[in-house]
Order: C-alpha cells, then sequence, then structure tokens
C-alpha cells in the first residue's frame, strides 16, 4: 500500500495561547492563515492522485487541513485517533512551557528510548510505533492501494525517517505488514 504522507498546515497558537490552555489543549489550535492557503495548495498536488481516502489526526490542525484537502479532492476523511502526535506528556499534567521543554529535552537526550526503571513520562519511539502499527495495518487488510495520511511531524519522522517534515509537502512511501517504521531521528 502507498501512503501520501502530509504534514498538517502551519499553525497560529494565539487562540489557545490567549485562552491559557496548556498541555492537550493546545492541539486545539486552528491553522493560520499560511496553514490555510499550504493545505489548499497540496490539494491539488499530483501526489494525491490515486489516493481512495485521506486518514487524519484528530488534533484541529490536521482536521481542518484534512477538510482543505478533502475538498479539493473529493476523497472522504476517517479520524484515526491514533496518528496524533508524540506525547511529551502521557499524563497530560504538564503546566508550563518550561515542564514541556524539559520533557522534549529529555526525550532527545534518550534519543526517544525510556531508560529502565524510570519512568518516562513521554511517549518512546517504540510506543509510538507500537500505536502507528495497528493503524495502518487494519487500512492495509482492507485493500487499500493509496491512501492520503493527514498527521504530524513526529509521525511523519517514525514512517519515513524524515527528521523535519516540512508542512503540506507529501510523502510518499510503500507500507506492509512488515514495514520497518524508523528510530529517533535528527
Amino acid at each position: 500500500m502507498e501512503l501520501v504522507l502530509i504534514r498538517h498546515g502551519a499553525v497560529d497558537y494565539t487562540p489557545v495561547s490567549i485562552r491559557g490552555f496548556i498541555g492537550h489543549g493546545r492541539d486545539l489550535a486552528p491553522l493560520s492563515e499560511e496553514g490555510i492557503r499550504q493545505a489548499e495548495q497540496v490539494a491539488h498536488a499530483p501526489e494525491l492522485a490515486g489516493c481512495q481516502a485521506i486518514l487524519s489526526s484528530p488534533y484541529t490542525r490536521a482536521l481542518q487541513t484534512a477538510a482543505i484537502i478533502s475538498r479539493g479532492t473529493g476523497l472522504d476523511i476517517h479520524v484515526e485517533v491514533d496518528l496524533h502526535e508524540w506525547l511529551p506528556d502521557k499524563t497530560y499534567r504538564y503546566l508550563t512551557y518550561s515542564e514541556l521543554d524539559a520533557l522534549r529535552d529529555g526525550y532527545a537526550r534518550a534519543r526517544g528510548v525510556c531508560p529502565p526503571d524510570t519512568g518516562c513520562r513521554w511517549e518512546s519511539v517504540d510506543e509510538m510505533n507500537a500505536r502507528l502499527k495497528p493503524v495502518l495495518d487494519r487500512w492495509l487488510h482492507k485493500g487499500c492501494a493509496r491512501l492520503a495520511v493527514v498527521c504530524h511531524g513526529m509521525v511523519i519522522s517514525r514512517l519515513s525517517g524524515i527528521a523535519n517534515a516540512e508542512h503540506c509537502t507529501p510523502y510518499v512511501i510503500r507500507y506492509g505488514e512488515d514495514y520497518a517504521f524508523h528510530g529517533y531521528v535528527t
């Protein structure tokens, strides 16, 4: 099966920052005007030809991008909860940006591998790969040949090995049951 991986468009965090949203609440941020333009442009990308559907992360920025692509392509959107972005805090309880930065730094220092007996709050590379595989395998078993997948940078890293996926840039990969997910990439 071919997957056309698309990172959501650029985000405007102003509405959630004004409201003081932290943790998972930041995932309610919409696309910026630039992000909307990016999504409108990628909706006409030749890589989307032959796609049978759009799979989308449930986060606002991905859903809004998927909706714009759907409008341009006529493809149905299927929300897949486990296509969400990497979790910096699996407890969803971080309170400050400095705490979030510390969690990200811990992940980077450990290269995405939780040291034994440390109880990492962040999602490891292996945990992330383990939640992505069943989603993609389910669509593979449905017999799909080509799907658009609107998701996030870290999801694209696990699937493609690309460290810094550009907003609304299509990356095409071949996926099968024996697909080798990528580990930590810099």
